[in-house]
């Protein structure tokens, strides 16, 4: 009998284990051309970094990474390349510069599990993705959002109205506010005022994109089989989150699409003018349907990113105001010199309200609500730097490295406006923290009016204790791809009866 004819099972499976991965290891080495990894910590056998990738925050750990082994890292977790980029100059070169081949989105397990295959920010970078940002950009440029003040300037006297009403149910109110004028917007539907289901709904549905979308957070990412595994087997708990995620992401897309479709309204909304282009255009077949899967895609993800991203701002504002009386001082200052007592603000104030600006990129800053970003891959190898980056290397842009960067804006952990305003004016020179997403555009407007609106009528103070005194809030953030301030309690009164009764003018007049 021959030594092979001895081995184990499990012998087989390591030596099979073990030519797998030193065939990988060797071709990596012929594609390389002799061109070395991006620096990084040291990998173990089989696992990578697994051990030393960090699962909660990672943005901070990747930071800390960063410092030791320079702007560019390499991690690798099993066998799925990662590079962290930790410097605004060297992201804008890797995504911006090198666009055509880090454009790209990692084609995760994890997308078709929590119900966002037809996301079009998860798409992989091609024709299908191009015509969606095409769609978007249509709808959503600088030139194009004036069309919906009304709706954001309604959306925004409504939330004075519920503030003033129940102040202590302001998280409620701030969901409702932004969810209801993107409703309204993208679908013409008009949110109940209270317990709307689709206003419901998509607090499930992004759980799962914040949560379920996290790199290397859960091992179905890196071992696909799992997904296989059945529910009832143990250790498999994630597949009834996953099931839930889904389950609110398929239906919210579904329900809103169908209203559309069954109630047209005459070109009233983003979703009804697309489906009458459409059928304009004469699309028929298996086109007709995939424009309708692009459409139906196209306006939940800016229902539900739109609400998300400015709900988390808005929050971190109403935190800053707590902890810096001062800025909120300031503020209410040139509210009343540029918008005076008798009216509310409006977007034609916007140019004038330099330190009402100030305030919102400060807290776009302050608060980075996608930390790292939504995550890019390479669609080819590269050699960027005089490093090696194969094929298929995710790409993790620390934003919220850059934002915190002490050279950039001193001390970071400040709320600090005035770091954006030279000279009486907003300084274009300060890095913009909302330059790179899509929808900046209706999300900044919708921020200034209900900034604007809430900073001029109301006072923001701390919390009480049980004894009336003042409870100072420390400031942070949730974990999961889309953050969140993780203490947002705060005291909202009137600054007088001037402010009372100019809301409650304004909802009679509404």
């Amino acid at each position: 009998m021959s030594d092979t004819d001895s081995l184990s099972p499990l012998a087989w499976i390591f030596v099979l284990t073990v030519a797998l991965y030193l065939r990988s290891f060797f071709a990596w080495r012929m594609r390389s051309g002799g061109v070395p990894l991006p620096p990084g910590p040291k990998a173990w056998p089989f696992i990578g970094n697994l051990p030393q990738v960090p699962r909660s925050k990672p943005w901070i750990g990747y930071r800390d990474l960063c410092s030791v082994y320079g702007d560019i890292v390499y991690v690798r977790l099993l066998s799925q390349p990662i590079v962290v980029l930790g410097n605004p100059e060297v992201i804008s070169e890797c995504l911006d510069k090198s666009s055509a081949i880090t454009s790209d989105r990692p084609q995760s397990p994890l997308i078709r599990l929590i119900g966002c295959g037809q996301n079009f920010g998860l798409l992989p970078y091609g024709r299908l993705w191009r015509h969606h940002r095409s769609l978007f950009s249509q709808y959503f440029s600088s030139g194009v959002i004036w069309k919906y003040q009304d709706v954001q300037r309604a959306a925004a006297h409504k939330f004075l109205a519920r503030l003033l009403k129940s102040p202590a149910r302001f998280k409620e109110h701030i969901r409702h506010n932004f969810s209801s004028a993107l409703l309204k917007i993208v679908y013409d539907i008009d949110a109940a005022d209270e317990d709307d289901p689709y206003i419901a709904q998509i607090d499930v549905a992004l759980e799962g994109i914040a949560q379920g979308l996290v790199p290397g957070k859960y091992l179905v990412e890196l071992v696909p089989a799992l997904s296989y595994v059945p529910s009832w087997f143990p250790g498999t708990g994630w597949q009834k989150l996953f099931s839930k995620w889904r389950a609110a992401q398929e239906g919210l897309r579904r329900a809103l699409f169908a209203h559309v479709k069954e109630e047209p309204t005459a070109g009233c909304s983003v979703v009804s003018e697309l489906l009458e282009s459409m059928e304009r255009t004469g699309f028929a077949g298996s086109t007709r349907k995939e424009e309708e899967e692009v459409i139906q895609s196209l306006g939940s993800v800016t229902f539900e990113a739109g609400a998300d991203t400015t709900l988390s701002t808005f929050q971190a504002v109403f935190v800053a105001m707590t902890l810096y009386p001062e800025v909120l001082k300031k503020a209410q200052a040139e509210l009343d010199s540029v918008v005076g007592l008798t009216r509310l603000p409006d977007f034609s104030d916007q140019p004038a309200l330099v330190y009402v600006n100030a305030i919102i990129k400060e807290a776009l800053r302050w608060h980075n609500v996608v930390p790292l970003c939504i995550p890019h891959s390479l669609s080819e190898d590269d050699e960027f730097h005089g490093y090696f980056m194969p094929k298929g290397t995710v790409i993790l842009p620390n934003i919220w490295a850059c934002m915190r960067d002490p050279e950039a804006y001193g001390d970071p952990d400040e709320f600090r406006p005035e770091q954006f305003i030279r000279n009486g004016q907003l300084d274009p020179s300060v890095r913009d923290p909302a330059k790179i997403c899509p929808g900046r555009y209706i999300a900044e407007a919708s921020l200034f009016i209900n900034v604007a609106s809430v900073l001029h009528t109301f006072d923001i103070a701390p919390p009480l204790d049980e004894h009336g005194r003042p409870v100072k809030i420390v400031p942070g953030m949730t974990d999961g791809l889309l953050s969140y301030p993780q203490d947002v309690r705060c005291t909202i009164k009137p600054r007088s009866p001037w402010a009372e009764a100019l809301i409650r003018r304004y909802v009679e007049e509404f």
